[in-house]
C-alpha cells in the first residue's frame, strides 16, 4: 500500500516584498482595513518547531524526523522582532502574543520578552504581553518569564485523561506535567491563566465535562475551541467539528451558565459564567459562528512573513525590508498599506468557498503561523 502523501505549500516562497512608500513622511491617522477593522493585536511566532505532534496541527506522518524546519539564520532575530513590534505599536497594536510552534523551545526567549515588555507606547501604558504554550517546559520557565515582563499565559490542553492526552499530543507527554506548568504559572503571577481545549468530535469531546469539573472554582479560565480547518495537513472534516452551542449545552446541563458581555472589541471567545459564582468558561466558534467582522489581528511568522488571516495562503515579506536597510517609517508605511488593503473574512465565507483555493495555493500551516 502506497504511503499517504500530502503536498505542502512552502510559504517561504509564497511571500511578496511589500511596496515601499515614496517618502519617509511619518504615518498618521486611524489605521483601518477595507471593512473598518483596526489593527490592535499582533501574534508573533518565534519558532516553527514543536515537541508535540498533535494531529490537528503537526501530524507525525508529515512532520517526522525528516521534515525540514527553518534554519536558524532564516528566523527573525530578537532584535528584528523587537524592531518590528515597535513599528506595529506605533501603528496601534496594544496586545502582543508570542506563539509557535512551541515558543518555549526558542532559546533565551526571556530576553525577547524583556525587550518587548520595555517597548514604549504612545499613551504610556504597558503592552498587553502574553504567550501561548503547550506547557511542557513551563514549570521551569515560568519565573524567568514573569521576571522578564510577561503578563499572562495561555496553555493548550486537550484532555485531562492521561491516555487521551498522550494519544492526542502523540509524543507520550503526560498530562500531569502540563498541570504542573499551569500551577507554576499561577504561583508566579502569570494570570489569570487561560486553558484552551480544541474539541474534536469522537476524539476528546468526552473530556469536556471532566475539564470543566477540574478547573471550575479555580482562577483558571477554560476555553473550548472548535476544531478548525487551518492548513492542509490535518485531514479536517466538518463532521468532526462539535459546535460550541453543543459544548455550552453539555456544560449547562450540569453547571447552569449565564452569558457574559465581551471584555473588549474583537474578543474571539464568547464568555459564560457559572451561575453559582464558580468562575467562567469561554467558547471560540470560528467555524459555526464566525467573528471575522471584528477581527483586529495580524500574524508575523518566525521568518518575518506578515499574514492577515489565520487561513491565509500568502504572506508579505517584512524580513526583506528589515534586512534591506529600510527605515522604520518606510516599514510602517508598508505595513499600513497592507492593512488598509485587507479584506479577509474566510470563516464568514467558508460555506461558499471551494474546498481548496482556486489558484492551487494551500492555507498556511498552524505551526508556522501560530494560533
Amino acid at each position: 500500500m502506497a504511503a499517504k502523501v500530502i503536498p505542502l505549500a512552502d510559504h517561504r516562497l509564497l511571500a511578496s516584498a511589500p511596496l515601499l512608500p515614496a517618502d519617509d513622511t511619518p504615518f498618521s491617522g486611524p489605521l483601518l482595513d477595507t471593512l473598518g477593522r483596526p489593527l490592535h493585536d499582533l501574534r508573533i511566532s518565534v519558532t516553527d518547531r514543536c515537541n508535540f505532534r498533535c494531529s490537528y496541527c503537526m501530524p507525525k506522518e508529515i512532520f517526522d524526523k525528516n521534515y525540514r524546519f527553518l534554519p536558524h539564520d532564516a528566523l527573525l532575530s530578537f532584535e528584528e522582532i523587537a524592531r518590528t513590534a515597535r513599528v506595529f505599536v506605533d501603528l496601534g497594536v496594544r496586545k502582543i502574543r508570542l506563539t509557535g510552534g512551541e515558543p518555549l523551545l526558542r532559546k533565551n526567549l526571556e530576553r525577547l520578552v524583556e525587550m518587548l515588555a520595555n517597548l514604549p507606547t504612545p499613551d504610556g501604558r504597558p503592552l498587553d504581553l502574553t504567550l501561548t504554550t503547550n506547557a511542557s517546559l513551563l514549570a521551569r520557565k515560568a519565573q524567568a518569564l514573569k521576571d522578564a515582563g510577561l503578563q499572562r499565559i495561555t496553555v493548550s490542553l486537550d484532555a485531562l485523561d492521561d491516555t487521551t492526552f498522550r494519544r492526542m499530543n502523540d509524543a507520550d507527554f503526560p498530562v500531569a506535567d502540563v498541570l504542573g506548568g499551569i500551577e507554576a504559572a499561577h504561583r508566579v503571577g502569570l494570570g489569570p491563566v487561560k486553558v484552551n481545549m480544541v474539541v474534536k468530535r469522537g476524539t476528546n469531546d468526552h473530556e469536556i465535562l471532566p475539564m470543566a469539573r477540574h478547573f471550575r472554582g479555580t482562577p483558571v479560565v477554560l476555553r473550548f475551541i472548535e476544531y478548525m480547518d487551518v492548513g492542509a495537513t490535518n485531514g479536517w472534516r466538518m463532521d468532526e467539528v462539535l459546535p460550541s452551542a453543543d459544548v455550552i449545552a453539555r456544560l449547562n446541563a450540569e453547571f447552569p451558565l449565564e452569558a457574559m458581555a465581551a471584555s473588549q472589541s474583537g474578543e474571539t471567545a464568547a464568555r459564560w459564567r457559572y451561575r453559582d459564582g464558580q468562575g467562567e468558561v469561554g467558547v471560540i466558534s470560528s467555524v459555526t459562528q464566525a467573528f471575522c467582522r471584528d477581527c483586529n489581528r495580524a500574524r508575523l511568522t518566525t521568518e518575518g512573513r506578515l499574514f492577515l488571516c489565520l487561513f491565509g495562503t500568502q504572506g508579505h515579506d517584512l524580513r526583506a525590508l528589515l534586512r534591506g536597510d529600510r527605515t522604520d517609517p518606510q516599514v510602517a508605511h508598508a505595513i499600513a498599506a497592507i492593512w488598509r488593503g485587507r479584506g479577509d473574512r474566510y470563516s464568514e465565507l467558508r460555506a461558499a468557498l471551494p474546498p481548496a483555493p482556486a489558484d492551487g495555493a494551500r492555507r498556511v500551516e498552524m505551526h508556522y503561523i501560530g494560533g
